[in-house]
């Protein structure tokens, strides 16, 4: 009789390493772990010996960085997927995407079922089997961290007791989801929506006060939506986002605190990271307000909204989800110019933009010489544009002079 396979999407964490014999003990079957690198800046060469020391009849380590920008984290950039107007999704981006490796792998290796670490009252549970579902219903999902009851210092007991390394460490241990678009920290002293988050949650920005005293200039240089250079050199997404998580993290760019809404139905205080979306957000919407109409970016506005939800939500394998992109591909024909941000104590500011498709006309905006505005042209625009206001008056409702 052949062995049974589950594949678990593997971090190297406590919950994932423990769910490696969990899920052997529990279901004699073998346990492949597939780990994506997405630019969560940890040694995956260790998390994959580590899934192997932790019983895993099989460690893949897939470099998905590139995959994840140019498919995940662009078209979220395009569409303005904003969650509640500050979390830009970076955790909730990378989910779908390790789902679809999760399900190719379980194709190709004849596995029955796929894995994850998330817990019960989380979103990312919801993230991995929705996914999951839209791609394959014919796996099966499996939560061990839903189902084994334990706490986490029985946890840490079942893990020693079968050889796998606990980390002990002094002092405050949050929980970190990381990928190039952003920092997620959770747990701890930061559940306390009252309190301050303190400097130790933080890893990519610097406080305000050891910021540089002179601000920063950037000019980011878009083509379609897409950022493609920085000071006028070219650089693929990847390299870009990097080097502006740096350089925006040490102006102290990106910190988010926020209470959430999570899907399952609780408030939940979250705390996130994330300098590179904090300033591509801001260029990529002062370039749209230059190139689109106002029918076009107030309706954008609202399904932007709704793009963000879908995607917090679960649903990015979705024909909606499909449907709203199409309409962002569309507005972003003509999203192509530059915007220069100043970068300064902690804030990011629109200091200019520019493009050959702009909608601005200087000519007509001016009230220098060159305006070639008609003015008279404005006395027919009000009176007809008043005609009904006019009319109810007389009809209706009188003339108010009080």
């Amino acid at each position: 009789m052949p062995t049974k396979k589950i594949v678990l999407a593997y971090s190297g964490g406590l919950d994932t390493s423990v769910a490696i014999p969990w899920l052997r003990e529990r279901y004699t079957a073998d346990v492949i772990a597939l780990t994506l690198d997405v630019g969560q800046e940890r040694d995956l060469s260790a998390v994959r010996q580590k899934a192997l020391k932790s019983g895993a009849a099989k460690a893949m380590v897939v470099d998905a960085k590139q995959e994840f920008a140019q498919e995940f984290v662009w078209p979220a950039l395009q569409a303005g997927a904003i969650y509640e107007g500050v979390y830009p999704l970076a955790t909730a981006l990378a989910r779908p995407l390790i789902a679809r490796h999760q399900v190719r792998v379980a194709l190709a290796e004849g596995a029955y079922a796929v894995a994850h670490g998330c817990t019960g009252k989380g979103n990312d549970q919801v993230r991995f089997d929705v996914s999951t579902i839209a791609l394959a219903p014919q796996l099966e999902v499996i939560a061990p961290a839903r189902l084994w009851g334990m706490s986490r210092d029985e946890e840490k007991e079942y893990a020693r007791a079968r050889g796998i390394p606990v980390p002990e460490s002094a002092g405050r241990t949050y929980s970190v989801d990381e990928n190039l678009w952003g920092r997620s920290i959770e747990g701890e002293d930061l559940e306390d929506p009252w309190g301050e988050p303190p400097e130790a949650a933080f890893a990519w920005t610097r406080p305000v006060d050891k910021t540089p005293e002179k601000p920063i200039y950037l000019e980011i240089e878009f083509r379609n939506g897409v950022p493609i250079a920085l000071n006028g050199e070219e650089m693929e997404g990847v390299a870009l986002v990097l080097h502006l998580n740096r350089v925006a993290g040490e102006c102290g760019v990106g910190r988010v605190d926020h209470v959430e809404n999570r899907l399952v139905g609780i408030k939940s205080r979250e705390v996130y990271e994330a300098p590179a979306a904090t300033v591509l957000h801001a260029a990529h919407r002062a370039l749209e307000t230059l190139t689109l109409s106002k029918e076009q970016v107030r309706l954008k506005d609202l399904l932007a909204q709704q793009y963000a939800d879908l995607v917090y939500n679960g649903l990015w394998f979705t024909a909606l989800r499909e449907d709203l992109n199409a309409f962002v591909q569309s507005t972003q024909r003509f999203v192509s110019g530059a915007v220069r941000v100043r970068l300064h104590r902690g804030a990011c500011v629109v200091a200019g933009r520019k493009s050959p498709h702009a909608l601005y006309q200087m000519a007509l905006a001016t009230y220098g010489a060159g305006d070639q505005f008609d003015h008279r042209a404005a006395e027919g625009f009000i009176k007809v544009y008043g005609l009904p206001v006019r009319t109810q008056t007389q009809v209706q409702l009188g003339p108010k002079t009080k």
